[in-house]
């Protein structure tokens, strides 16, 4: 890939010009240069899950893509979702599900959450688990992240109707 000078990328709404090679891998970039430390280094392959952002509304892998494709795209990444003081509702639902035991799965599991529930207010079981069977979990708390994503469809939902 061709280095072509400087690049702007947006991450989570704020602009950031790079002067690093096309070739640097985004993981390496939201850690290392702005400190984002949401997106986990896994398995380095792309197949944990564990580096997952979404890139406008999709959900990939950070950790296999270089920042050079990236020209004009919107990154966000947990971070940009929310934080301790103003949890988004997908993260408030993980916490109020008892949804983690090691956490390092979360980032991964929140991330596509947030990209099915964009597409799929109201998924069955089946699309819950298909969104996230690529996303690895070794510590066993898959039922309580199948409830977390209910759980926040729900709170979604009731936070988008109107009050009565």
């Amino acid at each position: 890939m061709l280095d072509r000078g400087p690049l702007c990328l947006e991450v989570n709404g704020r602009g950031h010009i790079l002067d690093l090679p096309d070739s640097t891998l985004l993981l390496e970039f939201l850690r290392n240069e702005l400190q984002l430390n949401g997106p986990k280094f896994g398995c380095g392959l792309g197949e944990c899950g564990a580096c997952a952002v979404l890139i406008d509304g999709d959900c990939v892998r950070a950790c296999v893509l270089p920042v050079g494709n990236l020209r004009g795209r919107r990154i966000t990444t947990l971070e940009g979702l929310g934080g301790i003081a103003s949890p988004h509702p997908i993260q408030r639902a993980f916490i109020r599900a008892q949804a983690a035991q090691c956490g390092y799965c979360l980032n991964g599991m929140i991330i596509a959450t947030k990209a099915l529930l964009d597409r799929h207010p109201h998924p069955t079981d089946a699309q819950i688990r298909e969104a996230l069977r690529h996303h690895l979990c070794r510590c066993g708390t898959h039922l309580e992240i199948l409830a977390a994503v209910r759980l926040a469809a729900d709170e979604l939902e009731n936070a988008s109707s109107p009050a009565s």
